[in-house]
């Protein structure tokens, strides 16, 4: 944005002569941000920071449950930390008896609700829902559990999918509204999901394609008066076999429900080790991370009482909280420093503070 400052009529050649150029040009500057809009200032102020990095996820729960710790880690460390969120989550399973009765539009409410408090947890600011061109919100598409803890389908009974669903839009029109939060955030890192999007939820699916053709509309030809930018890294999130394996077995053997099958069929979420390139340390943002899944509580039950915190969703099946979460580049370059498994240890590893 180009903007000319007014006119100073006291300051002709000669009542600018014998200043210190440095004063002139402050008062240049000074007279130029006096004539931005507010908003837009306040839209420019995120790219003070050398470090920004994207999330973007499905509904809210899903960034804390897979990144919430890193989200911490990040915005303590001083980057900007932008998420992304496709939907409000308006048919999600709730948990607690008493707010079983909520209708969609209404747990879409409170689900944002929940989120605003997450976030606050995890100490992001900067948070935004995705929309349409014309401003209105992509609806939760829904969906069924296949079996515990594994591949969803694409309706919540069988039936036809809302037509203002995040499914039933067209995924250009989604990628080109990722696209445009890329544009203006300006990010080196991207984080999402994998192709399978987890657990196979039709909306995180969507979340994973939309994303992934953006980066390429958002580095692309200039549009809509918005500059191309190029993303450094983007990433996968991602579980490793072995420890999701063990943990399993671990859970069996105290009996609880829905880890009876240590041994069976996992979500997509969880790959071979060695496709996991990168492993962020959340230990200290652990306090956090538990700080906003209880923010989640339609979607999440907490067990803290374990040796290793528990967090249950509406399936009822026992996942530990880990303070590291792992995840695979699917673009840019794995730079160290690394761990003792070989991993990356930072997102930004490799990564030139932007200008």
């Amino acid at each position: 944005m180009t903007t000319n400052p007014p006119e100073r009529p006291d300051e002709s050649g000669a009542a600018l002569a014998g200043r210190d150029p440095l004063e002139i040009a402050a008062d240049v500057v000074e007279d130029a941000l006096g004539e931005l809009d507010p908003e837009a200032l306040a839209a420019m102020d995120h790219l003070d920071q050398p470090r920004r990095i994207l999330f973007v996820h499905a509904h809210p729960d899903d960034e804390t449950i897979g990144t919430g710790a890193t989200m911490a880690r990040y915005a303590e460390a001083g980057a900007t930390v932008t998420l992304l969120t496709a939907t409000r989550g308006e048919l999600g399973e709730v948990i607690p008896a008493d707010l079983a009765d909520l209708d969609p539009d209404a747990l879409g409410e409170h689900r944002t609700q929940e989120l605003a408090t997450a976030m606050e947890a995890l100490g992001v600011t900067d948070h935004r829902f995705l929309a349409r061109p014309d401003g209105s919100g992509y609806r939760d598409s829904g969906m069924v559990w296949l079996a515990p803890g594994q591949a969803a389908s694409t309706t919540t009974d069988g039936g036809e999918v809302d037509p203002r669903a995040l499914t039933a839009a067209d995924p250009e029109e989604v990628a080109a509204q990722v696209a445009a939060v890329v544009r203006e955030v300006r990010p080196q890192v991207v984080v999402t999901y994998e192709p399978g999007g987890g657990y196979g939820h039709p909306d995180h699916v969507r979340v994973w394609e939309a994303t992934v053709r953006a980066l390429v509309l958002a580095a692309g030809d200039q549009r809509d008066g918005t500059v191309p930018w190029q993303v450094a890294k983007v990433y996968e999130i991602v579980q490793p076999e072995s420890a999701v394996r063990v943990a399993l077995r671990s859970l069996a053997g105290t009996g609880a429900a829905g880890a009876e099958d240590p041994e069976g069929t996992l979500p997509s979420v969880v790959v071979p080790d060695g496709e996991v390139t990168t492993a962020v340390d959340g230990t200290g943002q652990l306090p956090a991370k538990l700080a906003a899944l209880r923010a989640h509580a339609t979607q999440v039950e907490l067990d803290l009482d374990a040796e290793v915190p528990v967090m249950r969703l509406s399936n009822g099946v026992p996942q530990p909280v880990w303070p590291t979460e792992h995840f695979r580049l699917r673009h840019g370059v794995v730079s160290g420093p690394f761990d003792a498994d070989g991993r990356e240890t930072d997102l930004f590893a490799g990564v030139a503070p932007a200008e």
